[in-house]
């Protein structure tokens, strides 16, 4: 394994630590419908536990409205039941063909709240972020001591790794900021 081997690698990861961060990010309540808010809720489909996006049609017609059409008739309690049972604090109302959720204003207790929630979420990407850094460096000063790549490698590869670093955690911080407006936006 090169320094450059190791260097492409923990980039890939540290995307994906990205993609974990946005993906939590969308199934934040910030006020506003999406079907993502859904994506955490599974039901129960002939003893298999299922995400509700393989069962039923899910829309948006209107920002504080979701309408959850299940493909079959029998669907619609059970997942009546998993939202009630779910954290989202969102109770729907069922018509015996579709499920509408609405989607209340939310206080500024509330806001608050998810701020908190938003600052933590990225903390713990930071955390994952500067962990793969620390692992590609222990990686590099392996190589170093089977000499595979010299002094002056070691320490390019390190700063590069750095750099990375920085600008994974940059992006963070400006998908934080990005989600806390959002919340905040009244």
């Amino acid at each position: 394994m090169t320094s450059k081997e190791v260097f492409t690698s923990h980039e890939d990861k540290m995307k994906k630590a990205l993609e974990v961060l946005r993906k939590e990010y969308s199934s934040l309540r910030a006020g506003r419908a999406t079907p993502a808010l859904l994506d955490k809720i599974a039901v129960d489909y002939y003893g298999t536990p299922t995400p509700v996006n393989q069962v039923a049609n899910i829309s948006v017609p209107e920002p504080r409205m979701i309408v959850i059409q299940p493909w079959e008739k029998t669907m619609l309690s059970p997942i009546e039941k998993a939202i009630l049972k779910s954290d989202l604090g969102l109770t729907p109302n069922s018509d015996g063909s579709v499920l509408r959720l609405a989607i209340p204003q939310l206080t500024q207790q509330r806001r608050t709240e998810l701020v908190k929630v938003v600052h933590k979420k990225a903390e713990e990407s930071r955390v994952a972020v500067r962990n793969l850094r620390r692992d590609a460096n222990d990686a590099i000063k392996k190589l170093e001591k089977e000499k595979t790549i010299s002094e002056d490698e070691t320490k390019k590869a390190q700063e590069d790794i750095q750099k990375l670093t920085d600008k994974y955690i940059k992006e963070i911080d400006q998908i934080m900021a990005t989600k806390e407006k959002e919340i905040m936006e009244v």
